[in-house]
Parts: C-alpha cells; structure tokens; sequence
C-alpha cells in the first residue's frame, strides 16, 4: 500500500481512483479474482451515514485468489493494466501508475500478496508476465478470506460506466488494516480503522466485533500482538491512533470538536478489542 500523505486524501482523488479501477475491470474482461482493500473501501462499508470517508489516491487489491488461479490469470490482469494505461514504477512491479494526463490527480494501482512461504516485503513475479508482480504484506491475505461482490461506477472518458469488483469485507478489512498499522506505523492505517469502526453499516465497532468473530472464529494465527497494539495506539486521546483519526477528520470536517473526536476513537477501538474472541490477554 502506498504512504501518501492523509493531506493528499480527496474527493477528487477517490474519483480518479474509482475511474483508474473500472477501467481495468472493463480491460480485464469480467470480474477479476482480486480483492479490493484499502482507501476505496471505507466509503463502501460506510454507505449509509452523513459522514464521508476523506477519499484516497491509490487502489490497492489483494492478490492472492489471482496467484492461485495461474499464470493466464496474471497474463490478463497485466493485460487490463496496460491497456487501461497503466505502466509499473522503476524496481516496483507491484506498484503500477497512471501516464501523463489520464487521471488528475495521478493514481497508483498497488498489487499486495500474502504468501506464506515467501518473507515479508519479498518482491513477487508472476509467472509469464513481462512486468507484473506484487510485495508481500503480512495480514493483507485476510481480506480474500472475507470480501463482498460490489459494482461500482465511474465517469470513464465522458461516460457513466461500472465494473464488479470483490471488495474487502468489514472483518476482513478491519483485521487486514490492524495487520498493515502494526507493520508500518502509517497515520493513514489508524484513521481508516476508527472511521470504519464508528461509522460501519453494520451497528459499530460492536458489529465489526461480532464479524471478527463470526468470519474468523477463535483465534486468528500471529495477529494477537498487532491487535494490541492498536488498543495500544488509542488508549488515551493523546495516543497516536486517537490524534491521526483527530487530524484528518478535522482535514475534511474543521468545525468538529478535536476533543469529542478524540474520545470517539478510543471508546470505539476499545469496545472493538475487548468483544473480539482470539484475544491472548497479556
């Protein structure tokens, strides 16, 4: 996943990114195997209330589920990219950009794998693909293991068009995002987390609990230590969790109350850790 500045999040760079996605999907040919995790997602798993998401400016999927299906599955997504126009970055095949003039602001199309025989950050090839590959991120697999199907629509070169994607689910996301904030430290991974356990369509940080449970049942290998530190990271409103959820709240929403923002985070991040099951108590 990309580490673009939360000051750069916009509406504008959601729309270019929404654009960039369904023009791939419209390469590809029908619904891909990936799964789409990452700045898009909040929006989709917080459709119903009056508080928007601040947007992004990157599409990051998981790509497991596309490395299982073999190297014509690979050859087609790195098809798609190109003709959507698209080219990987210099020593990054996992991190493709938009040319000159497609999309404003430019977007980054981010391929994110989770193998375990392979170590952490490794760089991945695919098979009989001249550039296409994807960097392993521990914790990012967890989204293919709970995902919905979503169509979602987008101005494309003057017209109204729409792809199918698989979409991160709230349990997948949720213990995807913890995974990728334990790992990175990114301010971006913290506001993403409260914001989608506050404003979820599913009843709260609560509901994100009970599908935690539901979808990953007792216990989930080698995550305990990254869910307590997010506990750790807003246990008080000062905790750098609670304050970046602060910050790029106030980016999009200036009139709210820092300290009312604050104290929402840690109560929900609280709420989240103390009903998820797998817990191993310090």
């Amino acid at each position: 996943m990309s580490f673009e500045p939360m000051s750069q999040r916009s509406r504008e760079g959601r729309d270019a990114a929404e654009r960039v996605l369904v023009r791939v999907v419209r390469h590809y040919g029908a619904r891909p195997e990936f799964v789409v995790l990452g700045g898009l997602v909040p929006e989709l798993l917080c459709s119903n209330g009056e508080i928007l998401h601040a947007g992004t400016l990157d599409v990051d999927v998981q790509v497991n589920l596309e490395i299982a299906s073999g190297a014509v599955n690979a050859m087609r997504l790195e098809r798609a990219l190109l003709n959507a126009g698209l080219s990987p970055e210099p020593n990054r095949n996992w991190c493709w950009g938009t040319d000159e003039g497609l999309a404003e602001p430019s977007v980054e199309f981010e391929l994110l794998a989770d193998l375990q025989d392979e170590p952490a950050g490794a760089m991945i090839a695919f098979d009989q693909c001249g550039s296409l590959g994807a960097v392993n991120l521990r914790g990012t697999g967890l989204a293919s293991r709970d995902f919905e199907v979503h169509r979602i629509r987008a101005e494309v070169d003057g017209v109204v068009e729409s792809a199918e994607v698989n979409v991160a689910g709230l349990a997948g996301f949720i213990l995807a995002k913890t995974s990728a904030a334990f790992s990175r430290r990114s301010s971006k991974d913290w506001y993403d987390i409260a914001f989608v356990l506050l404003h979820n369509d599913f009843g709260g940080p609560a509901a994100a609990a009970e599908l935690v449970n539901d979808r990953f049942g007792d216990r989930v290998d080698g995550l305990d230590t990254a869910l307590r530190d997010l506990w750790a990271n807003f246990a008080d409103p000062n905790a750098q969790g609670s304050q970046a959820y602060v910050r790029q709240m106030r980016s999009v929403y200036p009139t709210l109350n820092s300290t009312d923002l604050a104290a929402q985070a840690v109560t929900a991040v609280e709420m989240f850790y103390n009903l998820i099951g797998h817990i191993t108590r310090p």
